[in-house]
């Protein structure tokens, strides 16, 4: 089993393992020989978002990657999605973020793209894991002038700002919106509010003052309600509240009523099914996704696909099965035909889109899904046995399940990082829901 990568890189407080600059160094070596190529050096971009660790992890990894003989190029602050486009159009051997995402400030990471773009599967970074502490690094490091250079890309924002335009409909303009871009102080800052100004939007900037300890702070799509405030004073016509990286986005509609990444995949979906763009009619989401999102696309005449938690198992699916539409309801949103993960600008630009074709405001495009009321508990457990093999509670959970039929379902799986079971009801009445709820807590904690 993997011990340093999680559901999306390697992450932890910075300067505590195991996000030390150790480990950034090690990372380095590792992928420079993972992904090095057979007749050329191996040439790796990195980006980072705006936290005060990220200069020097981004040094760390750099130098781990020259000292075995790769060539790093840097390109700054950027969102993550712009790192896995870089590095398909650069045509770099692999992409590297430094980023935490959503966490806060003192928090860091580090995560991979492979040369297609694509965020690296379980087996290939438990084998990166393997090489960081080979006792054969030492005899591979390169001497003389095979050690690696590095060199700054001053053009990666614009190429990124060309990029996402170049997803928006050619035929139309952002002339009559006002919007709100909230950028969490984090790798957007720059690069969204100009995406949105160029197509002719009038924008009102929030959290793109970063000083290293600000993103994620009290903005962001941690934060919609900061942006939803924002709306109504401003009188836009929609907020859209990016993360620290900006790989995902939450919406608010005009009316500051916040927009969340289950109501969006229903409105691009069902958009998607009526002009015939959405492959094999399947969405792809996770088991949090509301089961509203299905009850809406199955009404549209589509289907919905459900995986584990995590953006990468996700498009890992989409991959699979050849699925152009994923996402989650924190509000990663897929747009395979332009990305290869979650694009928070891209995503907020298909919305847009969507609103000038229709002639609609979001407060009426959103209500294409309706939400079924959700009950979610953490209760602790003193050991993780598999479910299946707990008789008593198996048969609660299908006596249960069939009471809801259609109208709910029940989801159960244990945390991953604490001694907790994770339940979730949901059903069209929310006393019911929470009823049964409660009746598999107790059962968990009578265990």
């Amino acid at each position: 089993m993997r011990k340093l990568f999680g559901t999306d890189g390697v992450r932890g407080v910075a300067n505590r393992h195991p996000m030390t600059t150790d480990t950034a160094l090690r990372l380095g070596y590792a992928a420079a020989l993972m992904f090095k190529p057979k007749r050329r050096r191996g040439r790796f971009l990195i980006g980072k978002d705006t936290r005060l660790s990220c200069y020097m992890f981004e040094n760390a990894i750099a130098a781990g990657i020259m000292a075995m003989g790769g060539d790093v190029l840097f390109v700054g602050p950027l969102p993550t999605p712009a790192i896995a486009h870089l590095t398909t159009s650069m045509r770099a051997d692999a992409g590297i973020v430094i980023s935490a995402s959503h966490n806060p400030y003192n928090h860091n990471g580090i995560k991979f793209f492979s040369d297609k773009g694509h965020k690296l599967p379980d087996d290939m970074e438990l084998k990166i894991e393997e090489m960081m502490y080979s006792d054969q690094l030492n005899s591979l490091m390169a001497q003389g002038e095979s050690i690696g250079r590095s060199k700054r890309i001053d053009d990666a924002s614009g190429r990124y700002i060309t990029f996402c335009k170049n997803t928006f409909p050619g035929d139309l303009t952002l002339d009559n919106v006002r919007m709100v871009v909230d950028c969490a102080n984090g790798a957007a800052y720059k690069v969204a509010p100009l995406i949105f100004q160029e197509l002719g939007a009038e924008v009102f900037s929030t959290g793109v003052s970063p000083n290293g300890t600000n993103i994620n702070s009290l903005v962001g799509a941690l934060y919609p309600e900061h942006t939803a405030e924002s709306v109504k004073k401003f009188r836009a016509d929609l907020g859209i509240a990016l993360d620290g990286d900006a790989d995902r986005v939450i919406f608010s509609d005009e009316k500051g009523e916040i927009v969340d990444g289950d109501a969006i995949l229903a409105l691009i979906a069902t958009r998607m099914i009526k002009e015939g763009t959405l492959r094999k009619k399947t969405l792809v989401s996770t088991v949090m996704s509301n089961l509203g999102l299905e009850h809406a696309l199955k009404k549209a005449g589509g289907n919905l696909v459900r995986t584990q938690v995590g953006d990468r198992y996700v498009f890992q699916s989409m991959l699979e099965e050849g699925y152009n539409l994923g996402g989650e309801q924190s509000g990663h949103i897929i747009l395979r035909d332009h990305t290869t993960t979650g694009d928070g600008i891209i995503a907020a630009l298909q919305v847009l889109s969507i609103m000038q074709k229709e002639g609609k405001p979001l407060s009426e495009l959103k209500k294409i899904m309706t939400k079924v009321p959700q009950v979610l508990l953490n209760i602790d457990v003193r050991d993780k046995r598999p479910i299946e093999e707990m008789k008593e509670l198996s048969e609660l959970i299908s006596e249960n399940e069939k009471i809801l039929g259609d109208n709910g379902r029940i989801y159960i799986r244990y945390s991953g990082t604490e001694m907790k079971v994770r339940i979730l009801v949901e059903d069209t009445d929310e006393i019911k829901a929470r009823e049964i709820a409660d009746t598999l807590a107790v059962a968990f904690q009578n265990g």
